[in-house]
Order: structure tokens, then C-alpha cells, then sequence
């Protein structure tokens, strides 16, 4: 009983994570998906600037692949939170037995990474190439041919500056992140292998001790009943 309680509650867990997660998923490609859309439709282009070519390439791809990624984690989310939330609100212990978590544990991982790591650095991304389109065309007032670079490029060098540090110090800890938790499950489930095995050995020991306790079997007990008739014969004569 105390076995499939574990279970139970160790699936209930799992149920209550993965409802954790698809919230936050949903929450997370909602909100930057649409900021991503915004950024698009809200940007005004210099009509007499001349950008360069690979700019606007990459800030298109950039946005549009944004975008698709956060609607994918928004549409996982979308599908398979409302059976987890039905599920979670019955109160019985055996409802959970019920719940798809355990089956779309796969699609569940997609999603959380796809909104947490993939489109997180995308979004990043993202604002570094508007700083670019924003602000190249800005130039000086005095059109000087000076060598040196304008107010708008300056401005979009420091955000490149600020942004790529801070992308590896976001890729750094996604991956310090993920080995911890890998880490701490694999600890957890090294405890819960060795409670089993304990367990068996304890089963075990239990079924050697009631095998090696002393049992009467027919023969011993007819031996013992025809060693008092032999006494009791003995004695009468």
C-alpha cells in the first residue's frame, strides 16, 4: 500500500510540473511572440537610407522564426493543458492515472524549450538586429566624411556590445541549468533505486528466515509417534 502510494504521489508530482510548465510556456510565447510582431509591423524603414542586404534578410528570418516557434510552444501548451487542468481539479487520488502527462511527456519538454531556451535567445537576438534597422540610418547633423562612425551606428555597436555578453552568459547558464537538473534526477532516482533494493532485501531476508524456521513435516511428526509407542511398549513389559 505505502508502494502505490509513492507512485501515486510521484505521479501527481510529475502532473503538477508539467501544468507548471505549459503555464509558463504559454504565458512566455504569448508575450514575446507578440512583442515580436509589433517590433515588425511598428518599425519604420528609411525610404532614403540604404541598408545593407543581410540586415533586413536576418531581421526578417529572425522575427518570422520568433514568431513560428513561440505559436508551436503556444500550441502545445494550448492542447494539452486543459486536460491536465480537468484532471488536477477532481480530488481522488486515482484521477491521475487518467491524466496524458506521463504519455506527451516528450511534447511537454519540446514546448518548455522551445519557449525557455530556443525563443529566449531568439528573442535576444532579435532586439540586437532592431537596435541595427532602428537605429543605422540615424546620422550626424553636420555631414562630415570624417572616417569616423555616426551617432545611430555607435548606438547600435554599444547594444551589439551589451547583448552579446549577455547571450553567453544566458547560453552558459541554460546549460549549467540543464546538467543540474539532470544531475539532481539522476541522484533522486539512484535514492529511489536503492530504497527498492533495500526493500528486497529485506523481502528476502524475511522469506529465508520463514524457509530456515524448524517445520513439522508427517514423517517427523509419525517418527516422534511411533518412538512414544515404542517406549510405552518398552515400559509395559
Amino acid at each position: 500500500m505505502s508502494s502505490e502510494h509513492s507512485l501515486q504521489a510521484l505521479s501527481w508530482r510529475k502532473l503538477y510540473l508539467s501544468r507548471a510548465k505549459l503555464k509558463a510556456t504559454s504565458r512566455t510565447s504569448a508575450l514575446l511572440s507578440g512583442f515580436a510582431m509589433v517590433a515588425m509591423v511598428e518599425v519604420q524603414l528609411e525610404p532614403s537610407h540604404n541598408y545593407p542586404p543581410g540586415l533586413l534578410i536576418a531581421f526578417s528570418a529572425c522575427t518570422t522564426v520568433l514568431v513560428a516557434v513561440h505559436l508551436f510552444a503556444l500550441m502545445i501548451s494550448t492542447c494539452i493543458l486543459p486536460n491536465l487542468e480537468a484532471v488536477s481539479n477532481v480530488h481522488n487520488l486515482n484521477s491521475v492515472n487518467e491524466s496524458p502527462h506521463e504519455r506527451m511527456h516528450r511534447h511537454i519538454e519540446l514546448a518548455w524549450a522551445f519557449s525557455t531556451v530556443i525563443g529566449t535567445f531568439l528573442f535576444l537576438t532579435e532586439v540586437m538586429l532592431l537596435c541595427w534597422v532602428k537605429f543605422l540610418p540615424v546620422k550626424d547633423n553636420k555631414d562630415t566624411n570624417n572616417g569616423t562612425i555616426s551617432s545611430g551606428e555607435a548606438a547600435a555597436i554599444a547594444s551589439t556590445c551589451i547583448m552579446v555578453p549577455f547571450g553567453l552568459v544566458f547560453i552558459v547558464f541554460a546549460v549549467h541549468f540543464y546538467r543540474t537538473l539532470v544531475s539532481h534526477k539522476t541522484d533522486r532516482q539512484i535514492r529511489e533505486l536503492d530504497k527498492v533494493i533495500n526493500l528486497h532485501n529485506q523481502l528476502d531476508h524475511t522469506t529465508e528466515s520463514r524457509s530456515s524456521s524448524p517445520s513439522i513435516s508427517p514423517d517427523f511428526r509419525g517418527r516422534v509417534w511411533k518412538n512414544r509407542d515404542t517406549q510405552r511398549t518398552g515400559l509395559i513389559f
